[in-house]
């Protein structure tokens, strides 16, 4: 007698489930460690560079939400806010020397203080600019190294400035011009004014230019000497965010030289009229 044979069949069922189970876990785990790996190259970026969060934000656009407006609408409009704000800036910067401005009292003199040699040292005797700093001993080459009596005392025109902390301060020197080197004169102002720059941040300081001289044939200082020292003080003041007055240009007779009224022929120094066309044009020339 033949034996029964017994057929056993696979189920369909069975070979179609997926050999992989899916897991909330691994999908969460996966998700932590993709975002773990991205943090980490956004904060090593950053790391690399200084500018990073300010590249990243400055762009950013706030839409005002207003219905009906286009992309190219919004797009237009902030361009036109970058504009403006290039714009304001650009205002805040004064060009040098400094133009002609609507004039201000003469009380304004009173919160100014001066830091001269023996260029401008009478300029208190006709004027309301009062509060001066200076000596016929400082010059420009030593306006870092000489004293000057005051009532903080006896010391250099830095720390004499770092007492008083005025709100303006205005600057002639060069008494030494024809006597010491033009280098040494610019070398040592340079330093003056980056010291007061630096201590005196809020201060406004302005560089006045040399007034120019006759010309005198044989005179130890020329027009040109001048010139060429003024053009420097300029390049001063450019170089250190100061400002600069062309005060040589206030007292230039029609041929370039000084009139004969702003200069005393006995003792060459400046005269009371000279003072006083100086001091109107430090009203008419302020930022």
């Amino acid at each position: 007698m033949a034996k029964n044979k017994s057929i056993t069949r696979i189920s369909n069922k069975k070979r179609g489930r997926p050999k992989v189970r899916f897991s909330i876990w691994g999908l969460i785990l996966i998700f932590m460690l993709s975002f773990g790996g991205c943090f980490a190259l956004y904060m090593i970026a950053a790391n690399f560079n200084e500018n990073f969060f300010e590249d990243e934000f400055d762009n950013i656009v706030v839409e005002d939400g207003k219905s009906g407006e286009t992309d190219d609408t919004q797009s237009s409009g902030s361009k036109k806010t970058d504009n403006s704000d290039v714009q304001t800036d650009t205002s805040n910067k004064s060009t040098n020397p400094i133009s002609k401005s609507e004039a201000k009292d003469s009380s304004y003199l009173e919160t100014c203080c001066l830091v001269t040699d023996s260029t401008l040292l009478d300029i208190g005797k006709y004027t309301e600019l009062k509060d001066i700093i200076g000596s016929a001993e400082l010059n420009a080459s030593g306006c870092n190294k000489t004293n000057v009596e005051s009532v903080y005392g006896n010391n250099t025109v830095y720390e004499l400035l770092k007492a008083k902390k005025p709100s303006c301060i205005y600057i002639m020197l060069g008494s030494d011009i024809g006597t010491s080197s033009v280098n040494d004169m610019i070398t040592s102002y340079t330093e003056l004014v980056k010291n007061l720059r630096g201590y005196l941040p809020d201060s406004a300081i302005y560089l006045m230019q040399l007034p120019p001289v006759r010309d005198e044939e044989g005179a130890a200082v020329n027009n040109s000497m001048i010139n060429e020292f003024n053009t420097k003080l300029l390049g001063i003041a450019n170089s250190n965010n100061v400002y600069c007055i062309d005060t040589n240009t206030a007292l230039k007779d029609v041929d370039g030289t000084l009139p004969e009224k702003f200069r005393n022929s006995e003792t060459g120094a400046l005269t009371e009229s000279a003072y006083k066309t100086i001091a109107d044009y430090i009203l008419c020339h302020t930022v």
